[in-house]
């Protein structure tokens, strides 16, 4: 299934007053107080840490890569980040820090976060990316085609991306929030798996709404119907505004319930939420010590 001819096979429409009950349902349930330690862990394992900002330095992203391999300095116990995610002329400052660390380096493409610029500047980004040292590329869809129709054109922009990536991993930036309606997402998400994306990402984090726990349900239904009728797994992000350990921990409960354990994996799910990290620091030490520790103690991304 690599043409889009094969869009029709998937059933477009989406319950609306469903999904938000499903999705309010099973972020609400709990975790016993012995998993919770586990999944917190699980949950660090797979955040990407970002720095995405115009006043980003190699200071700060030496920084920001060395809180990625030891998010909590001294205790071995707490796992690394899965990756980093940097600015194309950040990604050597990144490798030189992150060599042999399991943490990827992630790089955005494809004129982040518009994504308004010809295929041509696109293609050329994504490869220097890449010449670079990316393990990663996360790339934007051209929203305005896709809301003029042209699904021809997305499809075949992200195909030509993917070409350009080969093995290194392709994330799919829908921006869910320009979207506006969960049929759209759905059908932007099923684009962007039949043109070959590894990962489908919910937002830029540079528009509200960014992540919402419907909107990462309905993403996470279509990689499931997806998945049903290829056989091939596609990795899911919801990033943007994911800030408390009690959000994660609903977002983990949405991803085992609609696809199960091989989900719950930096292989497959990421938290595109850089701070996030710090309360997931502050909960882990509250359950392994009883205490909390002051914000003061964790570094700032």
């Amino acid at each position: 299934m690599t043409d889009l001819k094969y869009l029709d096979s998937f059933h477009m429409e989406v319950d609306e007053v469903g999904v938000n009950e499903r999705a309010a349902s099973l972020s609400a349930r709990s975790i016993k107080k012995s998993s919770k330690v586990q999944a917190i862990r699980m949950a660090i394992s797979m955040i990407d840490l970002t720095t995405l900002e115009g006043k980003d330095s190699e200071g700060k992203v030496e920084a920001l890569c060395r809180k990625a391999v030891y998010p909590l300095p001294g205790d071995i116990s707490v796992p690394h980040v899965a990756a980093v995610c940097v600015y194309p002329n950040f990604i050597k400052t990144a490798r030189n820090v992150l060599e042999d660390s399991g943490v990827k380096i992630a790089s955005v493409a494809t004129s982040f976060p518009s994504g308004q610029s010809p295929l041509k500047i696109k293609m050329d980004e994504t490869r220097k990316a890449i010449e670079s040292g990316a393990d990663e590329v996360d790339m934007v869809i051209s929203r305005g085609h896709f809301f003029e129709g042209k699904y021809d054109y997305v499809f075949d922009e992200i195909r030509r991306v993917k070409e350009i990536c080969g093995d290194v991993h392709l994330k799919v930036i829908l921006e869910t929030g320009e979207l506006e309606t969960y049929d759209n997402v759905r059908k932007a998400s099923l684009i962007a798996m039949l043109a070959g994306a590894d990962f489908i990402k919910t937002s830029t984090g540079k528009v509200q709404p960014a992540a919402t726990m419907p909107v990462t349900l309905v993403m996470l239904e279509a990689i499931r119907d997806f998945y049903y009728e290829t056989g091939i797994k596609i990795g899911m992000k919801p990033a943007g505004g994911i800030r408390t350990t009690k959000e994660a921990l609903g977002y983990l409960c949405i991803v085992k319930e609609t696809l199960g354990d091989d989900w719950l994996s930096p292989d497959l799910f990421r938290f595109g939420a850089s701070s996030l990290l710090n309360d997931l620091l502050m909960q882990y030490r509250k359950e392994m010590t009883g205490v909390y520790q002051s914000a003061d103690y964790f570094t700032n991304d």
